[in-house]
């Protein structure tokens, strides 16, 4: 299995590209953040100086989405990184939510979405696309390659990835749900005519290592607040009791009362209260390094190729370091 890391990307930028440096030394492979440019920086500025202070490491959002940027931008964003770094990004694609919604404007249709990585991966890779009845294409874009993992919970949306994207991310830890859309997931792959064992899979969640468990479960509730926003979307497009959604996955938000997107992504949302310890315990990894063990070998057993952590509580470092001496290679 390989691993990433997860960043918001907060000033200042340098320690950002800091994680991602002993990222690399620690064994990771991936380097993701946010892509929201109103609450934080812009990634892709400083994916430059990520893939400057590193050799090998893979760098992407987690996740962009189609309209906060044109897609010809987005795209010639990542053929740029790769032509100066040598195909080291990966670029991560959802509907949008806190890039979207804090500037007043709904997620995208899964319409919109399937269109757009279709013309993302043909310009960054140096195909010509259309856009809009135009067709256009990246001249200076020599050997280019982009590999698009998309982001989802529903049945429509993880159908769409099965069928076009590169990889799934699944940004929740909890194995039911795990085996629920990683199965999806490849079964639309299989009925596209695709080989399901060639898509990456990746599982993103907020990792902390320690003994504490009491400490941990505050510090990484913000992350059921999180999956609880795309959560609410689903249990209002299919309803709470259609059987389309596992219960494992919608029961938790029903005192759900709005949320803060101020607080986004951080420890101490008070957005976040509704969310139960067993949440906390199902949707992320706690616990002295033997119980993430046991959990990334289940993840692993169903299929997953990543895991992804989420870096954000008040022992970063300790966490980082815990994976890198005893959890990657062991």
């Amino acid at each position: 299995m390989d691993f990433g890391i997860v960043l918001q990307t907060d000033p200042p930028a340098r320690a950002v590209i800091d994680y991602a440096r002993r990222a690399e030394e620690s064994g990771f492979g991936h380097v993701w953040t946010f892509d929201s440019t109103v609450l934080w920086q812009e990634p892709f500025v400083i994916y430059s100086q990520m893939l400057a202070a590193t050799d090998r490491l893979v760098v992407g959002p987690m996740v962009t989405n189609p309209l906060t940027r044109d897609v010809s931008v987005t795209a010639s964003a990542f053929a740029t990184l790769n032509e100066m770094f040598g195909n080291r990004t990966v670029c991560g694609i959802g509907r949008g939510d806190s890039a979207r919604r804090v500037i007043g404007k709904p997620p995208s249709s899964l319409a919109t979405l399937s269109t757009a990585i279709r013309q993302l991966r043909d310009l960054a890779e140096g195909r010509e696309t259309d856009l809009d009845g135009t067709a256009v294409r990246l001249p200076w874009v020599r050997d280019g390659r982009l590999p698009i993992w998309m982001a989802g919970y529903g049945p429509k949306a993880l159908e769409l990835c099965g069928r076009e994207a590169d990889g799934f991310i699944l940004q929740v830890a909890d194995p039911a749900i795990a085996r629920w859309t990683i199965g999806a997931v490849k079964a639309a792959a299989g009925n596209a005519g695709r080989d399901p064992d060639s898509l990456a899979i990746c599982v993103a969640a907020p990792a902390y290592v320690g003994e504490d468990l009491p400490h941990q479960r505050d510090q990484l509730r913000w992350f059921g607040g999180m999956v609880g926003n795309h959560v609410a979307d689903l249990v209002g497009r299919y309803g709470e009791a259609s059987g389309q959604v596992p219960r494992e996955l919608t029961d938790y938000i029903k005192d759900r009362a709005g949320y803060d997107y101020s607080h986004h992504g951080r420890a101490g949302n008070r957005s976040t209260d509704f969310v139960p310890d067993d949440i906390v315990d199902r949707f992320c990894l706690l616990g002295p390094v033997s119980a993430h063990r046991d959990r990334l070998a289940e993840l692993a057993e169903l299929g997953a190729t990543q895991f992804a952590i989420y870096l954000m509580h008040d022992d970063k470092d300790g966490t980082l370091a815990a994976y890198g001496d005893a959890v990657i290679g062991s």
